[in-house]
């Protein structure tokens, strides 16, 4: 079975318990944008799919369809590099608690 972007990203984004306005304030595009894609009736930009990808905490192969794995291979990673991997996880958590701390 193939799975659209949009239903990954719009199944993502419940998971996470976000609106669309959020998820597009958050990655720099209009609320519509994020409709049109979780629609299937647009793609975003790479630079966006990227954005999206950080975002969700998985890998734009996982949002493309490709895999079916959401987890990040680290190894060949240098320690530097999964160092600030694992600091980009933290602020996104923290990006997410206080998103969940206003929407309470």
């Amino acid at each position: 079975m193939i799975i659209e972007l949009g239903d990954r990203l719009r199944k993502l984004r419940m998971e996470n318990h976000l609106r669309q306005d959020q998820v597009a304030r958050l990655v720099g595009v209009e609320r519509s944008s994020v409709s049109l894609w979780e629609g299937n009736l647009r793609q975003p930009s790479y630079t966006t799919l990227v954005r999206l990808a950080n975002l969700y905490g998985v890998t734009t192969d996982y949002l493309l369809g490709r895999v079916d794995d959401r987890l990040l291979d680290l190894s060949g990673l240098t320690s530097i590099e999964v160092a600030l991997v694992a600091q980009l996880v933290a602020e996104m958590t923290a990006k997410n608690k206080k998103l969940e701390e206003l929407r309470s």
